[in-house]
């Protein structure tokens, strides 16, 4: 069964959501996972694309768009469209609504941060998971200082 990951962040911005999104991408392929980033659209898509080129100046994340030619070949791939190629492991979801498909990875993460769109959102999706039955966690990260 699909483990859910919940990652609650103390911060307002949707530029924290992206880049706490590119640190955990960097663990999970760290740790020999394939992972797909599911965008709410393609701005969102190509922005983390941009971030995760320069996100830390000492990393390099091999990952492409999805239905790019690289798709395939490489362990990061971005979408906000229907469902990644098989073979991948986790899926980092940053749009606001649970796709159809999410139940194919091992795991599944959400990040929250403070803005109340996303708070609003992401509690349905928690409600969801739950009503369904899927193991899910919190992790709440402490404010920068705390």
């Amino acid at each position: 069964m699909t483990q859910i990951d919940f990652y609650i962040l103390p911060d307002t911005t949707l530029e924290a959501r992206l880049g706490f999104a590119c640190r955990l991408a960097e663990t999970i392929y760290r740790k020999g996972y394939r992972l797909h980033l599911h965008a709410e659209d393609e701005a969102m898509a190509r922005e983390l694309d941009d971030k995760l080129w320069t996100f830390r100046p000492d990393s390099y994340l091999p990952h492409a768009l999805q239905g790019s030619d690289m798709a395939a070949e490489v362990p990061v791939t971005l979408g906000w469209q229907g469902p990644p190629e098989p073979g991948i492991d986790a899926m980092l979801n940053l749009h606001p609504e649970i796709p159809e498909w999410f139940s194919r990875f091992s795991r599944v993460v959400e990040i929250i941060n403070q803005h109340q769109d996303v708070l609003t959102v992401k509690r349905e999706c928690w409600q969801t998971y739950k009503q369904r039955g899927y193991p899910v966690t919190a992790h709440k990260l402490p404010a920068h200082g705390d």
